[in-house]
């Protein structure tokens, strides 16, 4: 945050890039993601080239875990990126300081008015959706197999049916779980639309209290105790793991909580056709799941490039070409372009086919789009994750750690 704020103080200085030796624009493209998505983003970067020929885009990767604090030095040093792959948790701490540039003349008119407003503040839109995806709950078919288990039907099943299942995975199918780590902050976003809440508001402030805090935490040590999840030791190492090594990358899971958009990605780790499932409701009505579509990942711009018309040229290619489309395919969402969409899914393998079906037949159970996370929203994944550990390891009650949760979350977006 105070990198961030430090771009506010400097917005009007300077400029990220300026030219390569033979007289080219040079924009650099910084996101995050696997070796996977590296080898395919160059292949569009090449391509981009090919078709734009003066322009050249210097590419930047790296994991998540470090990229948002590489990203935020380089805003306060006044070095940003041209072109910023954005997660929305992070979109309005950048644009409201003042750091991303306004794309509203790139063309969305082939986008759904979610996927738009996923982008959107009151001051413009600072990020455009590259594709859009949905909560999962993926699942190991041959895991349920070993336990005797049919594959639920995830339009009737609640969460007593997944405590059930999972308990009984976990007891039957040795070095096997039920399920793995919570993934936050989804899951918690999740529970709380399911009870008719938001985890922050339009207004920018938390939309929950701490009772429904304390019932979350309760659930997931409930699933732990039962012997569902793993010991606390194991819950932190899969919390702290990457998707190829987590719970469900390593086939020690029969269900894990993921976004639609890697299931291909944990099907490879695992070696196993994962398959997406809605999750569990309280009700055991579809309608009652809290879905809804979210952008997997922006791409924003720095408000201090020295080349916004080319900066937008290469954002309006990675979402509106064909050749960028049929090369991300489903790696960054279902593609945001609704006629980009129909070329890609027509040419998906069947896994991919079966996760770009999936997130198209929620549409009937949507429940509203989620509000743009606040300022400071990033801070909440790590909050609900450390106290989540406190009540796993006993340290904390749920109520004990509810409460201090909250002051935390408040504070951060404050």
């Amino acid at each position: 945050m105070t990198a961030v704020a430090a771009m506010a103080l400097t917005a009007c200085g300077g400029g990220s890039n300026a030219s390569g030796e033979d007289g080219d624009v040079v924009l650099r493209f910084s996101w995050w993601g696997s070796d996977a998505r590296a080898t395919t983003t160059n292949e569009i970067i090449k391509a981009f080239e090919e078709e734009n020929p003066g322009i050249k885009i210097q590419g930047e990767y790296g994991d998540w875990s470090g990229y948002w604090d590489k990203l935020a030095t380089q805003v306060a040093s006044n070095d940003a990126p041209d072109v910023i792959q954005m997660d929305d948790k992070y979109l309005r701490e950048y644009a409201d300081r003042g750091a991303l540039l306004d794309l509203s003349d790139v063309d969305t008119s082939k986008f759904e008015d979610v996927a738009v407003e996923n982008g959107r503040t009151e001051d413009g839109v600072f990020g455009i959706t590259t594709g859009i995806n949905s909560f999962t709950l993926t699942t190991n078919p041959e895991i349920l197999a070993e336990a005797g288990i049919e594959m639920p039907d995830d339009r009737t099943w609640t969460w007593d049916d997944y405590r059930e299942i999972t308990e009984k995975i976990s007891a039957e199918v040795d070095g096997k779980y039920g399920a793995a780590a919570p993934n936050e902050p989804a899951g918690l976003q999740s529970w709380l639309r399911q009870g008719g809440k938001h985890l922050t508001t339009d207004e920018g402030v938390l939309g929950f209290e701490a009772s429904d805090l304390s019932g979350y935490f309760q659930h997931h040590l409930d699933l732990m105790e039962n012997g569902s999840y793993p010991g606390a030791s194991g819950l932190a190492e899969d919390q702290n793991s990457g998707p190829d090594r987590s719970m469900t990358g390593t086939g020690t899971a029969a269900f894990g909580m993921w976004w639609s958009n890697q299931l291909g990605a944990l099907s490879a780790a695992s070696g196993v056709d994962l398959v997406p499932l809605r999750l569990p409701t309280h009700t055991g009505n579809p309608k009652d799941s809290g879905l809804w579509y979210k952008s997997s990942m922006l791409m924003s711009a720095s408000a201090r490039t020295k080349h916004p018309e080319e900066t937008q040229k290469f954002i309006d290619y990675m979402v509106n070409s064909e050749t960028a489309g049929q090369l991300n395919q489903m790696d960054r969402g279902l593609p945001a372009n609704t006629e980009v969409r129909e070329l890609v899914v027509a040419e998906l393998d069947d896994l991919e086919a079966l996760s770009a079906r999936f997130v198209t037949e929620l549409e009937e159970d949507l429940s509203g789009a989620e509000p743009i996370p606040p300022m400071g929203f990033s801070a909440i994944q790590d909050i609900a994750y450390r106290y989540e550990l406190e009540v796993f390891f006993k340290r904390q009650t749920p109520d004990e750690a509810a409460q201090k949760a909250i002051a935390e979350m408040e504070a951060a977006i404050s």
